[in-house]
């Protein structure tokens, strides 16, 4: 099976239990009704990325349902996470693109779509021969891939969170979900 489309999704829950505060995240993000798979980082040439609600009207309750997802958890009071994907894409439509997917404490949000945005276009640029300095910042980085030719776009999706009181467990996830 290779995917022809895709869509970005993501969510945060809470709740004493961890298992069920991933489930609430789950739910938020609108994917809890499926059996999700993690799959690896490969966009396959040509798909389309759809809007989650038009992604969700073409899945079924209870369908295996393969996904890029990433999540982490964290019942410390004031502990800030994030979740996210990045996505990569070359521009000749026929070759194969990145998604990158990421977790951790102490990022923004802005931080942590950056970090995850420049990890799928470093990996996809050097699948390309594009040239580039691993040590320069991304914002550099971007402008020579954009430069190239090569990349035509690349976006990020992060969900971050601060852990609550009372005991309650925060998770956040973000996914991209294949559709068949």
């Amino acid at each position: 099976m290779v995917p022809r489309e895709a869509f970005f999704t993501r969510g945060v829950g809470r709740h004493k239990h961890r298992l069920q505060s991933f489930e609430w995240a789950l739910r938020q993000a609108g994917i809890a009704q499926y059996n999700l798979v993690r799959v690896s980082s490969i966009y396959p040439p040509g798909c389309k990325i759809i809007s989650p609600k038009k992604g969700i009207s073409k899945l079924k309750p209870g369908e295996v349902v393969y996904a890029v997802l990433t999540d982490i958890s964290t019942d410390e009071k004031g502990r800030h996470i994030f979740a996210g994907v990045g996505l990569a894409v070359p521009a000749d439509g026929q070759s194969y693109g990145y998604i990158s997917e990421h977790h951790g404490h102490g990022m923004s949000a802005k931080e942590g779509a950056d970090y995850v945005e420049d990890m799928a276009a470093s990996m996809l640029a050097s699948t390309l021969g594009i040239q580039f300095d691993p040590e320069t910042g991304y914002d550099e980085r971007k402008e020579i891939y954009r430069m190239s030719g090569k990349i035509v776009r690349s976006r990020a999706m992060v969900k971050s969170a601060t852990g609550g009181d009372r005991g309650l467990w925060t998770t956040v996830v973000a996914a991209v979900v294949f559709v068949p």
